[in-house]
């Protein structure tokens, strides 16, 4: 399936974007001369070279159509709840059960999503995995801290695999008129999301005064969120002609995106901190782990699933 013509003309947007990004990137770096460094500009390179990364993965798996759409975030899946499940309390006798999550329930979780079996993928992780898992965990009769291990394997699942698939399942919605160009939602999805991040990043820079939770998420600000999430609703409204949404619809859903975003990262930095770490990993130059660039996007996700599916979809 090719991508329709819309998510061509945003991809061309994106790219002048980042194209502009490394102008002023290179030209900051430049004028500190050869023997100087600066931590903010050499963060910045690294974000935008990452974000030139991720950018072409992205484009290479929309182009790919659905296929690549599946493939790219069951990846992606594997690789965060790797990230997830590094940081928590395990022992031997959770063997099994970590193979059974990594090796059945996300592969089968993706199957469901490609066949499009909504009655089963929307329930099979917080119901079937839920139950069994830990069974097999108890099999192996180790108690010390079972509720602690058990609960963080189901969490990881959740968040990383249960929510982040919600995002190929966008492609899968049945919407009158808007035939084929359902990759577009997960473009707008994205594109909401991470200019959101961006946008409280740079917000919070010029103008962060009030911290929201200082001990969670000290660079969090009320300018920086308030700045971020406004402007990124009006990047949504801006982008109503690549969905099946109105200006104001688009503004409305744009905004939902947005805040849960904020919120999903706000949780999973509390998680963070509780287990001592700045960072989920750090893969990605500038920008941590995988769950650092995915934590905004597997919150909103299956909200932004669920009400177009109710609102616009044709069940």
């Amino acid at each position: 399936m090719s991508a329709p013509m819309e998510f061509v003309f945003l991809l061309a947007g994106v790219l002048c974007v980042l194209i502009v990004a490394s102008m002023v990137a290179f030209t900051l770096k430049s004028r500190l001369g050869p023997d100087k460094t600066d931590p903010v500009i050499e963060n910045l390179v690294a974000r935008v070279n990452a974000w030139w990364a991720m950018v072409a993965l992205l484009s290479f798996a929309m182009l790919a159509g659905r296929a690549g759409a599946v493939i790219l975030f069951a990846l992606l899946s594997f690789a965060a709840m790797r990230e997830f499940l590094t940081l928590t309390a395990k022992s031997r006798a959770d063997h099994y059960a970590l193979a059974a999550a990594f090796y059945v329930v996300l592969p089968f979780q993706y199957y469901l999503i490609w066949i499009d079996w909504y009655g089963l993928y929307s329930i099979f992780i917080p119901v079937y995995a839920f139950l069994f898992l830990p069974i097999i965990a108890a099999l192996r009769g180790e108690t010390e801290n079972f509720l602690t291990r058990v609960s963080e394997t189901q969490w990881g699942l959740m968040i990383c695999v249960f929510a982040g698939s919600h995002v190929p399942a966008l492609m899968d919605l049945n919407i009158p008129g808007y035939e084929g160009k359902s990759i577009l939602l997960i473009a707008f999805l994205v594109a909401v999301v991470q200019g959101s991040d961006v946008l409280q990043y740079v917000f919070g820079k010029l103008m962060g005064r009030h911290k929201i939770a200082p001990v969670l998420s000290p660079s969090k600000t009320w300018e920086g969120f308030l700045g971020g999430v406004l402007t990124a609703s009006l990047l949504g409204a801006g982008l109503w002609w690549m969905t099946p949404f109105t200006m104001w619809q688009a503004f409305l859903m744009a905004l939902m995106i947005a805040v849960m975003g904020f919120f999903g990262g706000l949780v999973m930095s509390a998680i963070k901190r509780d287990k001592g770490v700045k960072d989920w990993g750090h893969l990605i130059a500038g920008h941590g782990g995988f769950i650092d660039r995915l934590d905004s996007v597997v919150f909103s996700a299956p909200i932004f699933f669920h009400v177009v599916r109710y609102f616009w979809a044709v069940t």
